[in-house]
């Protein structure tokens, strides 16, 4: 079996677990350096799959099965990228859902689709306290925080969030993303967040702004 990084790339957008799990063993046997493996080939391919879910061509369940094989790669390349003499920086983001909210099928969505653009995601999960979030985002070194909320009553702990890291000597710097149902961008800036995204791909451009 031929293996092109056209095979690949399908192998992402069709969702197909065991294709990329035997591409990527394969590929590894013959010698191919795994940070290309995941620059030149995974990537790519998970990046057709967020233009296509921008532009309704794809749909969640779709892109579900996309990030399960994105997963599927990444868990296989690991152990070969830790200590690889090639191997990039990867930025660390945080990601959770606001204390007192229990709701996770957009951050869930922002999280697969940050992994698939080559980002290490540490998902502290739903009804997070903003200690939590600055806890998280020192021990991790992060950069970029991404806050969601699916209720209205739960948006002004999002401001909370804000002003703990404004309040924070060492973490006032860091970026922090909000997103959400009730949420808007006039209400983003009220807060003094740095960035509000209405969808899973516009959250997913704006961590790679803050990143350039």
């Amino acid at each position: 079996m031929t293996i092109t990084p056209d095979s690949i790339q399908q192998a992402i957008i069709m969702g197909n677990v065991a294709s990329i799990s035997t591409a990527v063993n394969q590929l590894l046997s013959t010698g191919v350096n795994s940070q290309h493996i995941l620059d030149e080939q995974l990537l790519p391919g998970m990046a057709i799959v967020g233009d296509r879910f921008k532009r309704n061509e794809m749909f969640l369940p779709q892109v579900l099965m996309s990030a399960q094989a994105m997963q599927t790669a990444i868990d296989i390349l690991k152990p070969h990228l830790v200590g690889n003499s090639e191997a990039r920086q990867r930025h660390t983001v945080i990601i959770g859902t606001v204390k007192g909210d229990m709701h996770d099928i957009g951050k869930n969505l922002v999280r697969i689709m940050l992994v698939g653009a080559g980002f290490d995601v540490i998902d502290l999960g739903v009804n997070v306290p903003a200690q939590k979030f600055l806890e998280a985002t020192s021990q991790h070194q992060a950069s970029i925080v991404c806050v969601s909320a699916l209720l209205s009553s739960t948006m002004n702990n999002m401001k909370e969030v804000v002003q703990a890291f404004r309040s924070s000597s060492d973490l006032n710097g860091t970026k922090i993303l909000i997103g959400g149902a009730p949420v808007s961008r006039e209400f983003s800036q009220s807060i003094g967040a740095d960035g509000y995204a209405p969808t899973a791909p516009a959250a997913v451009e704006l961590v790679q702004g803050f990143c350039d």
